[in-house]
């Protein structure tokens, strides 16, 4: 009897350099890469970077695009908006809160210059509800409409009673019909401000996700796959593209949790701490006995603290594409890197050809060197739409710029023009091109993907510019390039440190960790000697972990493994993921023999405190079964739990709160 052939499955990372592609089969205990590809993420159009990975692998496997079952995916995107402070335009709308609120948790800092509206209504921690008055967000609405992307509603205590939020949601979606996050959808925890962060954030990618979803699924459909697609979360499970659509935020660390799934599954390594680098960031964590550390206070992405519980991953603004400059001021200026990401000149070379180097070439010609020398700046290609909002300036600069690099020195008059060019790449709507760690591994030949006669020129400029005493600060292009290598490794220690170190909860974790490191590399450590060394090995992973990792082990006193599948490590976690949702209820007192329930969208009340709880068990097991549905699996396990917070008074029991927690998990569907 002929066996049955493994089921095939389709791993796709979409990071903010490379977009990668592994086939998978479930053949033998640890699986099966029957084949591997990496293509250019192409932002303008993500379906172009997306087909470039997928059909290399299909034609290097030689399979049948029919015969695949199941397609996941892991991305970047959203965590790199994040770090560069990127993401549409949206407003704010905030019910039964004042304007002081803003200043809380970061929320005025990630607000920026969105709109946000302010509306009296809100609840109380028992549900009870204060008076809603939306007349000023309704008569806001038509101006709104044509100048955002999409909405945040938070109101006050919405996770014990979401009646005001729904009310606000359903008013902007029957006027202007677009894409509306309300905050209870994403987290049943309380902190009005930081969940209202959380919900402006998710709101901002909404377009971008959307967009990568849309692009996947049109290239596979095109190509005959007719298998589920699935998207990795923050934590690592797997949930449907539908999901993710509506939940964007929750795919924050999608491609750094995917990686550590994938690290484990590659070494078998338990305990573990696991560094990887891709073209914007770094991101390292930890694995504790086979499994990542949660933060369940919420994952911390570009300075912010969001209620999204993911990997306890610490991510960095240090990749390949990262930006080298000089520090300002001193005689002996240090490099330094990111954390903007820049297209890398060997790219835009390869790219665009003569169109950059005939720049470059005209500026080694000037007689001395140009604060912009080395910088282009073209357009992302994103749709037209996503630019609503510009002011006069932005505008006006925003259409000079094309989709040919068009050199700095040329397009800018001004530090003003500097500064509104700043907005545009903030924005997403324009990138720099310019000399990053990238172009200097193509001059040192240790990298040769690009063209490394661009990277050359960018490096001769670089080394051009002046230090505290008007001296070149690198004799060649060789020199510069070695010393922004040797920068980028000892940053990278210093980031594994800081994550082991802030893991133990010291304080000054940054300040130890570059202290050490400092004396590890310096020539002449002084009187005092320290030395530090890890419990436990680090895992590298992103393709430029063999580059840039070969120097770790006597900075971070521990080994450094680099797996073989290292380049693809994201794309393989993501194929060997679960699904896993959950869904939480809360059964408060708000007097002597009255049971509040608040689960999902409804408030119930009971006059016992068992029906109550059993009410609340129930309702989270249907909520539960009913989101892992949706999140892509049949057959999910469900387990409950149910912690209750109680007083003794004279003896007597006092019920106080219950907060009851269902967990479902399961192999997602594939196709039959």
């Amino acid at each position: 009897m002929t066996a049955k052939p493994h089921p095939l499955f389709l791993g796709i990372d979409t990071g903010g350099t490379y977009t990668d592609a592994v086939l998978w089969s479930e053949e033998g205990p640890k699986g099966k890469v029957l084949a591997k590809a990496k293509s250019l993420t192409t932002r303008h159009d993500l379906a172009v970077g997306i087909s470039g990975a997928v059909d290399a692998v299909l034609e290097k496997s030689k399979t049948d695009p029919a015969s695949i079952k199941l397609v996941s995916m892991s991305t970047t995107l959203a965590t790199n908006a994040l770090v560069e402070g990127q993401g549409g335009r949206v407003a704010l709308v905030m019910i039964g809160f004042s304007e002081a609120d803003l200043a809380r948790d970061g929320l005025k800092t990630a607000l920026g210059t969105d709109p946000v509206v302010f509306c009296p209504g809100g609840h109380d921690v028992h549900g009870n509800a204060a008076k809603l008055d939306l007349s000023g967000l309704e008569a806001a609405l038509s101006e709104l409409g044509r100048s955002v992307s999409g909405f945040a509603v938070c109101a006050y205590f919405a996770t014990r009673n979401p009646a005001h939020e729904l009310s606000a949601r359903n008013l902007i979606r029957d006027i202007t019909g677009l894409p509306v996050t309300a905050s209870h959808e994403l987290s049943a925890k309380l902190g009005g401000p930081r969940r209202a962060l959380t919900t402006l954030l998710n709101a901002r990618l909404i377009s971008m996700i959307d967009r990568l979803v849309a692009a996947t699924e049109g290239f596979l459909a095109k190509r005959g796959i007719a298998a589920p697609l699935m998207v990795v979360r923050g934590d690592g499970a797997l949930v449907s593209a539908a999901f993710a659509r509506q939940r964007p935020i929750e795919t924050i660390l999608s491609g750094p949790a995917a990686s550590l799934v994938g690290a484990r599954h590659m070494t078998g390594l338990d305990d573990a701490m696991v560094s990887d680098i891709g073209g914007t960031t770094t991101d390292v964590a930890v694995l504790d006995g086979g499994r990542p550390r949660l933060d369940p206070e919420g994952a911390t992405v570009g300075g912010f603290r969001t209620m999204v519980e993911a990997v306890a991953m610490r991510t960095f603004g240090l990749g390949g594409d990262s930006e080298v400059t000089l520090e300002d001021g001193a005689l002996d200026p240090k490099i330094l890197l990111g954390p903007r990401r820049l297209v890398p000149l060997a790219l835009s070379g390869m790219v665009h050809g003569e169109v950059v180097t005939v720049e470059l070439e005209r500026q080694l010609r000037a007689p001395n060197p140009g604060r912009m020398d080395g910088r282009f700046a073209l357009r992302t290609g994103v749709p037209d739409r996503l630019a609503a909002g510009l002011t006069g300036p932005e505008a006006k600069l925003y259409e000079a710029i094309g989709a040919t690099p068009l050199a700095l020195d040329r397009l800018l008059a001004s530090n003003a023009q500097n500064a509104t060019l700043n907005r545009l790449v903030a924005r997403g709507l324009v990138h720099i091109s310019g000399f990053t760690p990238s172009d200097a591994a193509h001059v040192l030949g240790r990298q040769a993907n690009w063209d490394a006669a661009t990277a050359r020129l960018g490096a001769e400029l670089f080394a051009r510019r002046r230090d505290g005493r008007g001296q070149t600060i690198a004799a060649t292009p060789e020199e510069i390039s070695q010393r922004v290598l040797v920068t980028l490794t000892r940053w990278s220690a210093e980031y594994i440190l800081e994550t082991a170190f802030a893991e133990d909860g010291l304080d000054g974790a940054a300040t130890v960790a570059h202290a050490l490191v400092q004396r590890a590399v310096d020539a002449h450590p002084g009187i005092a000697r320290f030395t530090v060394a890890l419990d436990r090995p680090v895992i590298g992973l992103g393709a430029s972990a063999p580059l840039h990792y070969a120097g770790l082990p006597p900075l971070i006193g521990n080994g450094c493994i680099v797996p073989e599948d290292t380049d693809v490590a994201n794309a393989l976690g993501a194929v060997v993921g679960q699904v896993r949702v959950s869904a939480e209820a809360r059964v408060s007192q708000p007097k002597e023999g009255l049971y509040r329930l608040a689960s999902g969208q409804t408030v119930r009340d009971f006059t016992e405190e068992a029906k109550a709880i059993e009410a609340a068990e129930a309702d989270v097991r249907a909520i539960a079964a009913k989101r892992a549905q949706d999140a892509g699996t049949d057959s999910a396990e469900i387990e409950i739990a149910t912690d209750f917070k109680v007083s003794t008074i004279e003896g007597q029991r006092m019920f106080i709160e219950a907060h009851v927690v269902a967990v479902a998990s399961g192999r997602p569907r594939i196709a039959v």
